[in-house]
């Protein structure tokens, strides 16, 4: 059943596509209301909790708030990020073995072994500070687009954010599917790291705070200006074209 359901996530991934460099965005006025929501609650909630993690991490307040990112460090945000982060690992392992991708495979390996023991279950992060072993990014989504599946449609999902058709089926199969803990770990620890996944969600609102006010807040046309940029960075990720640069490279 479930990979009846994955198969069929791929078939539909990517059934409205537009021509290189545009934007395919038939679902506007969905995406916009969406939008509308998710902005809503940055103002009313993340963003103010985001200041709090930020300042109960030990920052001091700024005399603008904002203006600086903040580095994920080692209070109590950045701990459980940590923690979160390490249990994603394995799932990234898979994911690049589908890619073919042996190398990523093996040093998100590498990080994954070194965190849980010398890091204590992923809580402090040895592996990054004292071998170099930093954690190479990925998901079924691109798993996705090596395999030659389009991007589709623009998507602005409630709470999530900016996405895409394909990269939804993506994110549907990575939590249904992929993750090799699911079988090992209890149902308590899942929801533990679940909730540490959620929680770092702060620190990293809190590290971007200034761009992301800048984009939701700030700009006159919110929406358009986190579709360009979303679509950007994800191109980016992707390597899907050579003049691209990363938005958020500054």
């Amino acid at each position: 059943m479930r990979l009846a359901g994955a198969i069929l996530l791929v078939s539909l991934a990517g059934c409205a596509s537009a021509p290189p460099g545009e934007i395919a965005d038939p679902y506007e006025p969905m995406n916009r209301q969406v939008h509308a929501f998710n902005k809503s609650l940055d103002a009313n909630l993340l963003r103010p909790v985001a200041r709090m993690a930020r300042l109960g991490d030990g920052a001091k307040a700024p005399a603008e708030p904002w203006t600086k990112p903040y580095p994920q460090g080692p209070g109590a945000i950045g701990i459980v990020g940590n923690f979160g982060s390490n249990l994603s690992l394995p799932g990234k392992v898979v994911n690049s073995l589908l890619q073919g991708r042996p190398q990523p495979a093996w040093q998100n390996t590498a990080r994954f072994l070194v965190n849980s023991t010398l890091g204590l279950a992923g809580v402090f992060d040895p592996a990054g500070e004292e071998f170099a072993l930093t954690e190479v990014d990925t998901d079924f989504g691109e798993t996705l687009h090596v395999w030659g599946v389009p991007s589709g449609a623009y998507l602005e999902l409630p709470v999530l954010g900016p996405s895409t058709e394909r990269d939804l089926a993506g994110k549907i199969v990575d939590f249904v599917l992929i993750d090799p803990l699911d079988n090992v770990l209890t149902d308590e620890q899942k929801l533990a790291g679940t909730a540490a996944r959620v929680v770092s969600k702060a620190g990293e609102r809190a590290q971007f705070g200034s761009t992301v006010d800048s984009v939701l807040h700030d700009s006159a046309d919110s929406y358009a200006q986190t579709r360009l940029l979303y679509t950007q960075h994800r191109r980016y990720e992707l390597k899907q074209e050579e003049d691209v640069i990363d938005p958020y490279a500054d």
